[in-house]
């Protein structure tokens, strides 16, 4: 079986043959509230490094600081809001409360007259993230039949990659019917935060899991860290190998427009990026639930390294948009992948702190690699840093290959 209940990680092949369940309505519901998240939040990133640079007049040092203390902001949390449902035995108040903090956060951009506003607003929504991030995505394990965590977490991920893309189209839209009043747009913003709220309070089902955890100390505990095993450290140790390879979507951003893209088209390389990731990721679900584990993470490194190097040596607009869409594809393949394999070689009733364990040591991975990106990008240019990532995917493929001999075909 695909990591059957032993836990024994990358080795295992796929589930016995058999009638599949139906994806249950909570991870449904789970996927159109991420959608609606997605659509709320993105509407703002896709115009908050103008805004803060134009309108409040803001230094690119300071965009990158607000981003930095942000995305460590919700890493962190992560840890503790996963063990807190572990111990709880439920998941969904705390859901409830991150999404909820996430859509009260967003009136603050619209009324930000200073940069440290804009911090204040971002380390907020930062915070709900990391609140409601692990929980999540211990839930749709909890709900959902070990032989179709694949398709359920696809499904989710592309649900929430809809909303990643048509938050940034619905932006350039707005900005177009309401001459570029870039604070209305936060406002309405707002909307699609609510109905994701919404949604989790009339759609998403809790689920009990195993004892409440009375008696266990405060987080996190290194005696409940023992729970988790190799298979589980396995699997961590190549998403942060894996993470060094793939460094914040801004560099993207920065490829295209160094090759011509306009700036009032920027929004459009995450377009065309989630839009591939969105069609991609709930057919490499179904694929993960039948084939191998270590066979999709190695196709995933390697259209990985593909989207590297044609970022790093195929010039002009045409040649970044290939390379994004590349990039779209890697993320279909494994990003889904991911979860279900730390879903399924942790504890049913450590899943939560598994979530935030893993989801902080690859976030604090992509500080590092976004870091020692722009570093090598001042250095030497926009080939050094893609260079340098595909020779991390590289390196990442290699430890799939030692840590599941023979079991990759």
């Amino acid at each position: 079986m695909m990591l059957n209940v032993d836990r024994s990680g990358l080795e295992d092949g796929p589930e016995a043959a058999g009638p599949r369940p139906a994806i249950p309505r909570t991870v449904w519901a789970l996927g159109l509230v991420s959608m609606f998240m997605d659509i709320s939040s993105e509407m703002i990133h896709a115009l908050l490094p103008l805004f803060l640079t134009g309108t409040l007049g803001a230094s690119v040092a300071m965009v990158g600081l607000i981003e930095g203390i942000g995305e460590a902001t919700a890493q962190v949390v992560k840890v503790f809001s996963g063990y807190l449902s572990d111990r709880l035995g439920r998941r969904k108040p705390l859901i409830l409360l991150g999404y909820g903090l996430g859509a009260a956060s967003k009136p603050f951009f619209a009324l930000a007259g200073a940069p440290a506003m804009v911090l204040a607003a971002r380390f907020a929504d930062r915070v709900g993230k990391g609140m409601r991030g692990a929980p999540r995505d211990a839930l749709v394990a909890d709900v959902t039949p070990p032989q179709i965590h694949g398709r359920a977490y696809g499904l989710r991920q592309a649900l929430d990659t809809v909303g990643a893309f048509l938050g940034p189209l619905l932006a350039i839209v707005l900005m177009a019917l309401l001459a570029d009043d870039m604070r209305a747009v936060f406002w309405l913003a707002l909307m699609p935060g609510m109905l994701a709220v919404l949604c989790v309070v009339l759609g998403v089902e809790d689920r009990a899991v195993g004892a409440a955890g009375a008696g266990r100390g405060p987080p996190v505990r290194l005696a409940d860290l023992r729970g988790l095993d190799r298979a589980f450290w396995v699997v961590t140790g190549i998403g942060v190998v894996f993470t060094l390879a793939h460094f914040s979507e801004a560099f993207l951003v920065l490829k295209a427009h160094d090759e011509g893209l306009p700036l009032a088209l920027a929004p459009l390389v995450l377009v065309v990026m989630n839009v591939v990731y969105s069609l991609g990721a709930y057919p490499a679900g179904i694929w993960s639930d039948r084939a191998p584990p270590a066979r999709l993470l190695l196709a995933g490194l390697g259209v990985l390294v593909a989207a590297d190097l044609v970022l790093a040596f195929v010039p002009g607009v045409w040649g970044a948009f290939l390379g994004i869409g590349l990039w779209g594809a890697h993320m279909a393949l494994t990003q889904g992948l991911l979860a279900k394999l730390v879903a399924q070689t942790a504890p049913a009733v450590l899943r939560g702190s598994a979530f935030g364990l893993f989801n902080l040591a690859t976030g604090l991975a992509t500080l590092a690699a976004s870091l020692a990106a722009g570093l090598l990008w001042d250095a030497s240019g926009a080939w050094a840093t893609f260079a340098v990532g595909a020779g991390f995917a590289v390196l990442a493929a290699m430890l799939v290959v030692v840590w599941a001999p023979g079991r990759t075909s």
